[in-house]
């Protein structure tokens, strides 16, 4: 187990060695395991995998759509009895607790059905409902003593980044494990990237560019708002209200944002950019275009564009190009390092949403069984948002911010939780 750094925030906008290298072990480490259990069923005649130790008592929050999806991945990785579930509508918590067998009496609704989970005796707990709410439910689950498995971003304005980097922290010093399902910083291909540039591939880092695109669904379909915010709890609403997503940037964007963030080792100085909203009829607020431009420490510019309009498909793409060559990383597609003395041919990254996932679950399960508590999937995590978040309010206010000035404004979004079932 690696030594735990307790500082609070990581200093002039970079981030050390040791936390990365310890997040590219895990990650290394995660891959190998999906490739030795992947050989193994496709040799039924070689000795059986091994059994798992135990079953951890899971509490599951939020059963919408990809949260119904990964508790039945969940099921499959075998190591996890789901307990008890949780979510805001009642007829959404009753088709996964249907699906997941969970007894009736520990499926709860409303907006506390968080800490009736955490009250009924599960030891994990998996967060994937509306992110707003993401740092009041880890503070709640590190407080429980339960293990956290969340979905990204892990929030959406300042206050929420620092209370997630908190939590985070006191995590380790409590033995418990918190880690953050980002797919793309674990995919083999990209692991191997990242390690060449790592170790000098590209020579001098010079420039950043990192690519979101894809939303003709959502440019065309934004449905008014109800007297209340409740209808935009359900099926994925919330990514269309900056309060309860943080906006396009950061809750689809960040899988890239993230990813050079994990590529450069550094989160961003300051940013200027520009954001619209160009949807016919706009309903809500999030921005279906918008440009940045970070500045980062050793003179790194990066360059991010986010196109949420009718085009050519989903793109999550971070590039990455330096004084000898350049590394293009993806979310689905092909990833590869280009010249220079680490020049690797790469491949395809697969279905990230899938195998990503399956990675990210056999390390949470080796995590808590092996006693692997220095997460280091979080403070990533909460560099990648505060760029993302840094990216989104320079540009909302038209001028150039650094993350300084973010940081000390510890802006907190509100939300109008009246007329809301607790």
């Amino acid at each position: 187990m690696q030594q735990h750094e307790t500082t609070l925030h990581v200093p002039a906008g970079t981030v050390s060695r040791r936390r990365f290298m310890g997040s590219v072990a895990a990650t290394a480490a995660t891959a190998s395991l999906a490739a030795s259990q992947a050989a193994t069923a496709a040799s039924p005649g070689e000795s059986a995998p091994k059994p798992l130790p135990r079953k951890i008592k899971l509490g599951w929050i939020g059963c919408g759509n990809r949260g119904a999806w990964l508790a039945g991945q969940f099921q499959q990785h075998g190591g996890f009895a789901i307990r008890a579930i949780a979510d805001y509508f009642q007829d959404e918590v009753d088709r996964c607790g249907n699906t997941l067998g969970v007894d009736k009496s520990r499926r709860f609704t409303g907006l506390s059905g968080y800490q009736k989970v955490l009250d009924s005796g599960v030891e994990a707990v998996a967060i994937l409902d509306v992110p707003c709410f993401y740092p009041e439910q880890a503070q709640a689950a590190i407080a429980a003593k339960c293990h956290i498995y969340m979905a990204k971003p892990v929030a959406v304005d300042t206050r929420g980044c620092l209370a997630i980097e908190a939590a985070g922290r006191l995590a380790t010093q409590k033995n418990l494990c918190f880690l953050v399902d980002y797919q793309m910083s674990t995919a083999p291909v990209n692991v191997e990237i990242v390690r060449r540039i790592w170790d000098g591939g590209l020579g001098t880092l010079l420039a950043v560019t990192t690519i979101g695109t894809g939303g003709t669904t959502k440019f065309n379909d934004d449905p008014p708002k109800g007297k209340t915010i409740e209808s935009r709890l359900r099926k994925g609403l919330w990514n269309s209200d900056i309060c309860l997503g943080g906006d396009r940037i950061v809750n689809y964007d960040i899988h890239t944002i993230e990813a050079a963030v994990w590529a450069i080792r550094r989160r961003a100085l300051a940013a200027v950019g520009y954001q619209q909203i160009r949807r016919p009829n706009p309903q809500s607020d999030f921005h279906d275009l918008g440009f940045v431009t970070y500045e980062c420490p050793e003179g790194l510019l990066w360059n991010h564009q986010t196109l949420c309009i009718p085009d050519h498909g989903p793109t999550l793409v971070c590039n990455v190009h330096g004084s000898l060559a350049s590394a293009q990383m993806c979310h689905f597609g092909k990833s590869f390092l280009r010249g220079g003395p680490k020049h690797y041919g790469g491949g395809h990254t697969g279905d990230q949403y899938i195998a990503g996932a399956a990675r990210n679950i056999a390390t949470f399960y080796r995590s808590i069984t092996e006693g692997r508590f220095d997460n280091p999937t979080v403070q990533r995590s909460v560099d990648a948002t505060l760029t993302a978040i840094l990216g989104r309010e320079a540009a909302a206010r038209g001028g150039r911010l650094t993350m300084d000035e973010l940081i000390r404004q510890n802006q907190k979004l509100p939300v109008d939780l009246t007329g809301l079932k607790v």
